[in-house]
């Protein structure tokens, strides 16, 4: 397609909302053109094996799911090209969307780059996650029942995580770098009298250690974590049979800075129907949503953002884009 023609729409990551938006959008005759960016299915791509999403109830991994999505979207039409994007223009419409391999120009938009968890940084945490290390208790726990496993992490995700946790743990372990939580009262006294959750104070993970994957055929699994105290400086290893870690997550939404509103802890700013502050410019999954970081919801998710940019791109057949603009006024957004 050459630069001067314009893509009525194009959708901007790989992971299940933008998979979800492709498809709806395919079924709906708009070819949508999807940049799949550096990360190809995004976080579910590293989840060892998934068992939560509705219609595959014997369960499958993380990439075998991403596959579906994306040979389902393709079915129906929509393209998917392995590129990144560098740059946005949505002060002008049609918007422009600038990747490693060129410029392309689209009536509607929809962002779905997810966020990404914040990490430890510790030796073994990148080498062993889908082998014990996870950033997800709600997809993975299931896989620890009757274990002892460690929680990273001090805020509500962290203790509301640990707790889900003690329904398949026989012990969790917070370990965090204060002497107090940061989360909720209510999240607090529930974790304090659970009498599955043991405590580590002013305590950080040094590094994640293994055994097996030696090249045998037998894949490495997390065995301890080495610990230091920081009141102390004493360093040792504490036995697990897991790493969860929940220390924030960094929406990816620094390519939109100056181009839609972002709230402060990063997350693009949509209303209820998945509008952002640009008429035509659209978000989903991740990149818009703190609470629910759900593979299900993230599809949900996308799909609802495809179906409201078809109604834009109908409304663009009779008017043009300001005055259907000035239709949709000042967009209310609303925090998740």
């Amino acid at each position: 397609m050459s630069q001067n023609n314009v893509e009525q729409m194009i959708i901007i990551g790989s992971g299940p909302a933008g998979y979800t938006a492709a498809l709806y959008a395919a079924r709906a005759n708009l070819k949508p053109l999807l940049f799949t960016g550096n990360e190809i299915g995004g976080q579910v791509a590293i989840t060892y094996e998934v068992e939560n999403y509705p219609g595959f109830p014997e369960g499958l991994t993380g990439p075998e799911l991403v596959e579906k999505f994306q040979q389902q979207a393709e079915k129906f039409g929509a393209r998917i090209e392995y590129d990144w994007v560098q740059e946005v223009d949505f002060s002008r419409h049609p918007f422009v969307v600038r990747t490693a391999n060129g410029e392309h120009k689209a009536n509607a938009v929809i962002v779905t780059t997810g966020a990404t968890p914040r990490k430890l940084d510790v030796p073994g945490e990148k080498e062993y996650t889908g082998f014990g290390v996870s950033y997800c208790g709600t997809c993975d726990g299931f896989f620890f029942r009757g274990k002892e496993v460690i929680v990273v992490g001090g805020g509500d995700s962290a203790i509301e995580e640990g707790i889900f946790l003690t329904k398949f743990a026989n012990k969790v372990t917070v370990v965090h770098r204060r002497d107090e939580l940061r989360a909720s009262k209510i999240l607090q006294d529930r974790a304090f009298s659970n009498p599955k959750m043991e405590w580590k104070w002013s305590t950080v993970v040094e590094r994640i250690n293994a055994a097996g994957g030696d090249g045998n055929g037998t894949p490495p699994k997390v065995v301890s974590a080495t610990l230091k105290d920081l009141k102390t400086g004493e360093s040792y290893d504490f036995p697990a049979d897991g790493v969860f870690v929940f220390v924030g997550h960094t929406p990816n939404s620094e390519l939109f800075r100056g181009q839609l509103t972002i709230d402060d802890a990063g997350y693009v700013r949509t209303d209820r129907r998945y509008h952002t502050s640009v008429p035509g410019v659209f978000a989903a999954g991740e990149i818009q949503d703190p609470v629910f970081r759900q593979v299900v919801t993230s599809a949900g998710q996308g799909a609802g953002a495809a179906m409201q940019a078809e109604k834009f791109l109908g409304e663009l057949e009779a008017q043009s884009y300001h005055e259907v603009a000035a239709e949709h006024g000042p967009t209310v957004l609303v925090a998740m």
